[in-house]
């Protein structure tokens, strides 16, 4: 049997805010809910890495669902995508803050997720 999704789950507390990060990594691809307050779906990034042989340009993403944080779900799931070489789809949900407010809080939930170990993958059942 092959080896099932990653998931990890993190939080950070920023004055007074709860910010949230969902992160889900298969084989082939990558998801990341980012939100505030509690888990959300939001604005909906999909980015494409460069391919590996190419020296040209960088992640290529499109919005698809949204438009309230199209600037930070594009940037992240190009980020992510860059970064593990995968396909990346990225959430971005804000209630009370900026999106330029937030921006730097959830690259560092990005950033802490990508860096973690991977053997806190959640146990799957045995029937």
């Amino acid at each position: 049997m092959s080896e099932r999704a990653n998931v990890i789950k993190e939080a950070v507390e920023h004055q007074d805010n709860l910010f949230l990060a969902v992160y889900v990594e298969t084989k082939n691809s990558i998801m990341i809910m980012l939100s505030e307050k509690e888990d959300k779906l939001g604005t909906l990034a999909v980015a494409i890495p460069k391919p590996r042989d190419s020296s040209m340009g960088s992640a290529s993403s499109s919005v698809l669902l949204g438009d309230k944080n199209v600037i930070s779900a594009r940037m992240f799931a190009e980020y992510t995508a860059a970064k593990k070489g995968k396909t990346a789809l990225v959430s971005v949900y804000l209630q009370n803050i900026s999106e330029s407010q937030a921006q730097e809080i959830f690259m560092y939930l990005i950033d802490k997720v990508l860096k973690t170990d991977s053997s806190q993958k959640e146990p799957t059942a045995l029937y």
